[in-house]
């Protein structure tokens, strides 16, 4: 079974950044594999903010595109999101999530079901 950790949360007034980590315990340079970061809302309902493939294509929700990078190190098997301009609106449960596979693109890329494993997650809070 795929492990996965996330670090990074934390407070932060309006504008500031973050760097949320997310480790993923498995042989991630040496297969095809999407991971990719999600919002989760207390009613445990998902929002796709950004994915990655496994040869390094991104993908991002509307909401956050500009201001947001996903990138990842395959060689410390690690998904990296830095946060910029946060806004009051992007407090939440950020859930790092993985699959083996291609990456959808656009925003059927972003929907949840694809994927299999997922992270207890990491808060971000954003006061304004």
């Amino acid at each position: 079974q795929v492990q996965i950790e996330e670090s990074g949360g934390g407070s932060v007034p309006t504008g500031g950044s973050l760097r949320l980590s997310c480790v993923i315990s498995r042989d991630y340079g040496m297969i095809k594999n999407c991971s990719a970061w999600f919002r989760q809302f207390p009613t445990n309902e998902r929002e796709g903010i950004a994915t990655i493939d496994y040869d390094g294509t991104v993908n991002y929700a509307e909401s956050v595109k500009g201001r947001f990078t996903i990138s990842r190190d395959a060689t410390t098997a690690t998904v990296y999101l830095q946060m910029n301009s946060l806004k009051s609106e992007d407090t939440g449960m950020y859930v790092c999530a993985f699959y083996t596979g291609t990456c959808y693109v656009g925003t059927f890329g972003l929907r949840a079901s694809p994927f299999e494993d997922w992270g207890q997650g990491t808060q971000v809070t954003v006061s304004s």
